[in-house]
């Protein structure tokens, strides 16, 4: 390919990146903020859990990006009762009629499906959360001996609801560090909150229409693969996971206020997320603000408290913004 056809892809993806943007904000009234690092998760290849009080529109924030981007979509409603054949599928007995002899078939549970909405999943048993581990993980399901590929682009969004704790069940930390960001949906303004009450009471309700495919994601994925990011800001990265270790930093707070820092696919994660940033930005290089601006939700979930700091109302979010104050910024011009 040459260098005139690829920019021709690069202005393509940025285009349809563009457009998919405003078709979701032509649909969800606000939540910026939480847009843009879905849209991170989604170029940068990864999951993204989003945790809100009932009622902010996380469900149907999916389901609009599901439609704007004309990918498969299955909402599972996660239950303390679900089980993981539930998820991923299960082995039918059938009769071929015309030899009278007898199969297994597997039918596909609704995990095959390009975008998978896992709402409220803390309220499903560890068994079940964990069967999508191999989903998440390797983009595949097991099951009989046999491994099935998952259609891609594959995107598990997930939603938590942070106020009902009776009858859920926390994630496993190997769980939660499947997803790339934890995005922490919030109340609107007041003037974003009039608007959806306009909009959700009218005669007719905006519906999203497809800008973009799943040839165009996959495309947009592969060039976010191949924006720059220097070595001074590698450097950088690499500093600002490892001083999230208790035993590996010279950070007070983080001596002592956490019991387990983010382990390396923390820094894979961070770097992901700011080249998608990088390319959703129309940039091709990686910029010092890319990597500060997705450290909150790149490490919200890997940042493991002590009983001390949850006990005085600390949170990892409050862990980030010290560790982003005090690791040293790189030297180099080029950062």
């Amino acid at each position: 390919m040459t260098a005139i056809d690829r920019l021709t892809d690069v202005e393509l993806v940025l285009d349809r990146l563009a457009g998919l943007r405003a078709e979701v904000a032509r649909v969800i009234v606000g939540q910026e903020a939480v847009v843009e690092e879905l849209l991170l998760a989604l170029l940068a290849g990864g999951h993204a859990l989003l945790e809100g009080v009932p009622g902010l529109a996380k469900t149907l924030l999916v389901r609009t990006l599901a439609a704007a981007t004309a990918l498969s979509f299955r909402r599972i409603q996660f239950t303390p009762d679900l089980m993981p054949s539930d998820l991923l599928g299960t082995e039918v007995l059938e009769e071929d009629h015309a030899t009278g002899k007898r199969f297994f078939k597997f039918n596909r549970g609704p995990v095959f499906a390009q975008i998978v909405l896992a709402d409220e999943i803390n309220r499903t048993p560890p068994k079940t959360q964990a069967a999508l581990l191999e989903a998440m993980q390797e983009a595949a399901v097991t099951y009989g001996g046999t491994t099935y590929r998952l259609e891609q682009p594959f995107f598990v969004l997930a939603t938590q609801n942070p106020i009902e704790q009776t009858g859920t069940y926390p994630l496993p930390e190997a769980q939660l560090d499947r997803f790339l960001l934890y995005l922490r949906v919030d109340y609107p303004t007041a003037v974003e909150e009039r608007e959806v009450l306009a909009r959700t009471t009218g005669a007719a309700l905006p519906e999203p229409v497809p800008v973009a495919g799943a040839a165009d994601i996959l495309l947009a994925q592969q060039l976010v693969r191949e924006v720059t990011i220097s070595d001074a800001l590698l450097d950088y990265v690499t500093r600002l996971v490892r001083a999230s270790r208790p035993g590996h930093t010279d950070v007070a707070s983080v001596k002592e206020w956490v019991r387990w820092g983010a382990g390396p696919r923390a820094g894979q994660s961070m770097i992901l997320a700011a080249k998608a940033r990088a390319l959703l930005q129309r940039r091709l290089a990686v910029t010092l603000e890319d990597l500060r601006a997705v450290a909150a939700p790149v490490l919200r979930h890997r940042i493991l408290l002590n009983f001390r700091a949850e006990g005085e109302g600390m949170s990892p979010d409050q862990v980030t913004r010290t560790l982003l104050d005090q690791v040293p910024l790189p030297r180099s011009p080029l950062a």
